[in-house]
């Protein structure tokens, strides 16, 4: 738990929460920062909140009180974005103070409603809008649905110049102690990209569209400080707004020079037609991500797949159709929407086949796009022929992807 201030009259109240399945699916090996913030002018305020989850509630209270804030002081809740990870303290807030009042989004009051029966003392704010705390701290409203609720808004003070974007702009990954990105190495904001990402391709990739959206309002704010509700806080707040703008820019591809190859192996023999597929990679110039399934998360493989322009499946068919741990994740990639990746596939069959089937339908079916080479099938052990086909298709998948990112 860390108090930190921040701006004029500003505190940053930060908890890291580690050893969960974010939003009950998601995987976090490097946990997460829970943040809130208290803007002190004339009336005292809070922006966006933490989980309620046992004992966060009550580890925000403290923080509060060794700000020499009493819960029951604060009458203002700033509620950018609805969802229990940052709402869900609200109903311990009531047993303390139950006499608040909320700012939030037309679409926040009908969840707000809908969460906590939270139905009175709610002021709807939006794009042309304004609340003035005193002191300076005169605060606007960006309406920025869909990054990644519908009832998402960002909350700009004019007296300090910080956004307050909740969701949008955050991260995975514990702090340490440390909030703003500038505190980092070069070497750190490149590990810590990777925890940016997986954030970003778990949990707002299906919503890039609006994303897009989003940015061009909010390169229009003369913001100085972007301050999420996960994560490190930027006040080289380009770098941030930038790195989102690309990520939303794969979605439709071409992405990074990268190729992820996602496997799955029932008794080996398609095993040993990856370990060639290995060997025949280790030559070629190209960055590459390497999972197996059901071992490796449907979020880390996301993550790979989200900045990977080309993209290898391998896996045996399985009672005429996929090995189902890869069905399972492809048809989570398809519905975040990775599109337009340059795909091979490769495995092996016993009886018959038709793994190719099913992947062709949820190309389809989810309209993902993919473009796919001729793939390689084989009854069994892959032999030395269907060995070499293999190795074509990757130099050609290979070749694929350099000149797609070439030409982008």
């Amino acid at each position: 738990m860390k108090i930190t201030d921040i701006a004029e009259g500003t505190y940053q109240l930060s908890i890291d929460v580690e050893n969960i399945l974010f939003e009950g699916l998601w995987d976090i090996p490097k946990g997460v920062t829970l943040n809130s913030y208290i803007i002190k002018g004339e009336k005292t305020a809070i922006v966006d909140g933490v989980c309620g989850w046992d004992g966060v509630p009550e580890s925000l209270f403290s923080l509060l009180k060794e700000l020499d804030i009493e819960p029951a002081s604060i009458k203002y809740l700033i509620v950018n974005h609805v969802e229990p990870d940052h709402s869900g303290w609200i109903e311990a807030f009531k047993k303390i103070n139950s006499d608040f009042q909320i700012l939030c989004s037309k679409k926040g009051k009908e969840l707000l409603g809908a969460f906590y029966g939270l139905t009175e003392n709610i002021t709807v704010v939006g794009d042309k809008d304004s609340f003035d705390l005193g002191k300076g701290h005169v605060l606007s409203f960006a309406e920025i649905p869909n990054v990644h609720w519908p009832d998402t808004i960002g909350t700009f003070d004019h007296g300090t110049e910080v956004l307050f974007t909740c969701d949008a702009f955050g991260s995975f990954g514990k702090c340490d102690g440390r909030i703003y990105a500038e505190e980092f190495s070069k070497e750190e904001l490149k590990e810590y990209e990777e925890e940016t990402l997986r954030y970003y391709s778990n949990i707002v990739a299906t919503f890039s569209p609006q994303v897009k959206s989003a940015i061009r309002k909010i390169r229009e704010i003369p913001a100085k400080l972007i301050a999420p509700g996960h994560g490190l806080m930027w006040k080289d707040t380009k770098a941030i707004i930038d790195a989102y703008d690309a990520y939303a820019d794969y979605q439709k591809g071409p992405a990074r020079e990268e190729i992820t190859l996602i496997w799955g192996s029932m008794y080996g023999m398609t095993e040993t037609a990856v370990k060639h597929a290995l060997k025949v990679l280790e030559k070629e110039d190209i960055t590459l991500h390497v999972h197996r399934v059901p071992e490796d998360s449907w979020g880390t493989v996301l993550t790979s797949v989200w900045t990977s322009t080309g993209v290898i499946l391998a896996m045996p068919t399985y009672e005429f159709k996929m090995f189902p741990p890869m069905s399972a994740v492809l048809e989570e990639i398809g519905k975040k929407k990775a599109l337009n990746r340059k795909v091979f596939r490769f495995g092996s069959y016993g009886w018959s086949g038709g793994a190719e089937r099913e992947l062709a339908d949820i190309n389809t079916r989810l309209n993902m796009g993919w473009e796919f080479l001729e793939p390689v099938e084989f009854a069994g052990v892959p032999g030395e022929e269907n060995l070499q086909k293999i190795e074509s298709q990757i130099k050609e998948l290979v070749k694929q992807v350099k000149e797609a990112v070439k030409n982008k």
